[in-house]
């Protein structure tokens, strides 16, 4: 028996865990109030980064960037998520598919560069303090900013066009939750061989290079830290430090599991969760992470707190 693909522009239906109804609803519930904290928690430290002079430096600027980052991240996919949980219809159009596809590439790739750009800055601000404010000036957080963000756009403008290019069949299955290049390319009638080795190369420069580089400032950092005599100084280097680290183990470490994954290795099952994982979880924690183990942000909410009670008040 023969399936008959063609090129047209048909609906794709995102299979999720609809062979798991039990779970998809336990999912709903789960996501739709990581969502909400995401949401909440990320705009309370865009708004305390703004608002409070004490948090106008390059690592703010930085962590505002993040969760800008996280929120838009989390709007592209969450939504629909959320609406195919729900219930039995599961159906997403090829117009709102692309442009899932595109938004997730490049906020994803934005954000691996960004990491990376708030390892550097970690690793000026504790190896050579007394340069810090010379060297990462107004102008050049500006400007790696827009890296960051230009360099997303231009691999989604990249990757994006090559994956929707390919052959897929009419009414298409997709086994996944969202659409990413990895699950679409899956099911496609071509051979995909080439696009697998743009993926490869892209997942080299943008994931296994940033790691290697983010590693290597740490180890830099944890030298100069051990070299401090201050053990208050001690630990607010390595609290910093830390925090940073856990966001670059939890979104490198899934992210890299689903798209540097050979095909022929690829399970769909354990591609979801990974996928929620960095999709939901990670933007989740990454407000939790640097506000319960960080004193300035925590100081920065409570001085925003007093000012909102004084101006109810008068």
């Amino acid at each position: 028996m023969f399936t008959i693909c063609n090129d047209s522009h048909s609906d794709f239906i995102l299979l999720g865990f609809s062979d798991k109804p039990y779970l998809e609803r336990i999912l709903f519930s789960v996501i739709l109030i990581s969502y909400c904290l995401t949401i909440t928690g990320n705009m309370v430290i865009i708004l305390v980064s703004l608002k409070d002079p004490k948090l106008h430096i390059p690592m703010y600027y930085f962590l505002s960037n993040l969760s800008l980052l996280d929120l838009c991240f989390t709007s592209s996919c969450v939504p629909q998520m959320l609406i195919n949980f729900w219930g039995p219809e599961k159906t997403i159009s090829y117009t709102g598919c692309a442009i899932q596809l595109c938004v997730f590439l490049w906020l994803g790739t934005t954000e691996c560069v960004l990491l990376v750009i708030m390892a550097m800055d970690r690793y000026v601000a504790v190896c050579h303090p007394l340069q810090y404010t010379t060297i990462m000036h107004p102008k050049l957080c500006l400007q790696l900013a827009v890296l960051a963000w230009g360099t997303g756009l231009i691999q989604s403008l990249i990757q994006s066009p090559a994956t929707l290019r390919l052959p897929f069949c009419s009414h298409q299955r997709v086994d996944d939750i969202v659409c990413e290049v990895p699950a679409l390319i899956q099911v496609s009638s071509a051979d995909t061989i080439d696009i697998e080795i743009q993926i490869l190369i892209a997942g080299i420069i943008l994931l296994v290079v940033p790691l290697i580089i983010i590693l290597s400032s740490y180890i830099a950092i944890a030298k100069a830290v051990l070299r401090i005599k201050s053990t208050a100084g001690k630990k607010k280097a390595f609290g910093t430090c830390f925090s940073h680290l856990l966001v670059v183990s939890l979104f490198y470490g899934t992210v890299t599991a689903v798209y540097l994954q050979p095909k022929s290795r690829y399970t769909h099952e354990q591609s979801k969760f990974l996928t929620l994982f960095y999709t939901v979880v990670t933007p989740t924690l990454n407000p939790l992470i640097y506000t319960l183990r960080n004193k300035e942000v925590k100081g920065a909410l409570i001085r925003l707190g007093r000012r909102i009670w004084n101006i109810q008040n008068h």
